[in-house]
């Protein structure tokens, strides 16, 4: 069987840190933007855009001297927001092969994929990297790709060439002969080494004899060479990326007006939404933690009944939620994390009636609770006990599922009484013979009975109960059927129910 040779993809972010702020805050694409990093006295730029190139702007300038340069806009290095961004940009590239190798230093993303035997699924190399260019730009990123048969070549003619770069087999010496010394990132001596004798790029390198090069310089320079030449060998070692939906963004400054935190929040779930959809998944669980400028967290969770894709829905929710539950100071960050499942459709059966959508229920909800609490909307569930009217409020939800409809059985239908109504009973025999409420006196004819329940004794919900079963005729000859319950705890008699 013929083996394939192996063929590597590198995908390089450059300006890292200010594309992981911009993909958030498209406002400000078309402006200067600059990313500074330090401590505030020190701060220097660590990264910027292409239109706060063209304006002067260079790496290492401090925070006065850019303050000097009209129309920039500054903003401070978040590197929650680049580990979320990077993750994101991960799991895009784990679209096109499932062996990717993290070689990001400095400032810049940079992944290698080995993409050997993908064009059968995506077609040649330059097919495959525009197919990713793509995908990766849908995600706010903007990459500089090189496909190669050596790793190193791929990834150093990545992080200097902008576009797409094919690198034939056999010609990476050829490809790498304009690159400067510098992409090797060598030590300090042996670059002043090179600039003594004149060595500028790695083909005036490569050209060098090996075994004198050698000689002078120590075994190192044997891996310089060939990595210079495009021979050095590679050993992969891919990691396993993990689909983690989270989005996380740092202000510049803290936000007091609700509609700009939400205008923000709106691009992190339009972005959370994108990524679970191309996974055919929906979102189940929403979650937005705000870091206040008092140094203290406000947290919103948002359970939709039916896991959604709607991005518009879910910002809706997210709005009633802070509305209901504002946070008490500036927020100064945001970060949003999701939680998957997978949307289901309910079929209804041909004369079954038509149900309001769900997206419709999640908001009568969500505006039930900003009115009466969170404590008081939700699908009730009996508790395990024998305790009348024990019953517990939980998060209402859609299962999906068609409960099985069966014939109708004539049954005795228990009616309460809410509140219970105090009643004065006479008893003989401690057996009650008749009892009267505000209006009415009744004499009971049978008695059934007593029903004792008592419990939770070590705790104040105590309760001791004595039920009744009564027949029982009102003065003007009628009968009634009824539920007569005496707390014992204080000697009350109280009607709970009529049997219809």
């Amino acid at each position: 069987m013929h083996d394939l040779k192996s063929l590597y993809l590198c995908a390089h972010a450059a300006e890292f840190p200010a594309q992981a702020l911009l993909r958030l805050l498209p406002g400000l694409e078309g402006l200067p933007v600059v990313v500074l990093d330090g401590h505030a006295a020190d701060e220097y730029v660590c990264a910027m855009n292409r239109h706060a190139r063209h304006m002067g702007v260079v790496l290492g300038m401090t925070r006065l001297d850019v303050e000097g340069i009209d129309r920039v806009r500054l903003l401070a290095r978040s590197r929650e927001t680049e580990a979320a961004a990077g993750d994101i940009l991960l799991e895009c590239a784990a679209r096109f092969s499932p062996r990717i190798e993290n070689a990001s230093q400095g400032t810049a993303c940079t992944f290698v994929l080995e993409i050997t035997g993908m064009e059968r699924l995506f077609g040649p190399p330059a097919q495959l990297a525009g197919r990713m260019r793509n995908v990766l730009a849908a995600a706010g990123f903007r990459v500089s790709i090189a496909v190669s048969a050596n790793y190193d070549a791929a990834r150093m003619k990545a992080a200097v060439t902008h576009g797409i770069v094919v690198i034939p087999d056999g010609d990476e010496a050829r490809s790498l002969s304009k690159l400067p010394i510098a992409s090797l990132q060598l030590p300090e001596e042996p670059c002043e080494t090179f600039a003594l004798w004149g060595i500028r790029t790695l083909g005036e390198l490569a050209e060098l004899p090996e075994t004198d090069l050698i000689a002078r310089l120590g075994q190192d320079a044997r891996s310089w060479l060939m990595l210079a030449r495009g021979r050095q060998p590679h050993l992969f070692q891919p990691i396993e990326p993990e689909l983690s939906l989270r989005e996380f963004c740092e202000f510049d400054t803290p936000v007091e007006q609700i509609d700009l935190l939400l205008f923000i929040g709106a691009r992190m779930i339009d972005c959370l939404v994108s990524r679970a959809a191309e996974r055919t998944l929906a979102l189940s669980l929403l979650v937005a933690r705000m870091q206040l400028d008092n140094n203290r967290s406000h947290s919103c969770v948002l359970r939709p009944a039916v896991p959604s894709v709607d991005g518009k829905f879910l910002l809706k929710l997210l709005q009633l939620e802070i509305a209901a539950h504002p946070p008490q100071a500036a927020v100064v960050a945001l970060e949003l994390s999701a939680e998957t499942g997978r949307s289901s459709t309910m079929q209804l059966g041909l004369f079954t009636p038509q149900t309001p959508e769900p997206s419709r229920l999640d908001m009568t909800l969500a505006r039930l609770r900003a009115i009466v609490g969170d404590d008081r909307v939700g699908a009730p569930v009996l508790e395990d006990t024998h305790r009348r009217d024990s019953f517990r409020l939980e998060s209402f939800a859609i299962d999906g599922h068609n409960s099985d409809s069966k014939p109708a059985v004539p049954r005795m239908a228990l009616r309460r009484m809410r509140p219970p109504v105090p009643v004065r009973v006479m008893q003989r025999e401690t057996k009650p013979v008749a009892f009267r409420d505000h209006e009415n006196r009744f004499a009971i004819t049978a008695a059934y009975g007593p029903w004792r329940t008592s419990g939770c004794w070590w705790s104040r919900d105590e309760w001791d109960l004595e039920e009744w079963d009564i027949l029982a005729e009102r003065s003007d000859g009628s009968s009634v059927a009824c539920l007569l319950v005496r707390d014992c705890a204080v000697n009350e008699w109280r009607l709970e129910a009529f049997y219809d």
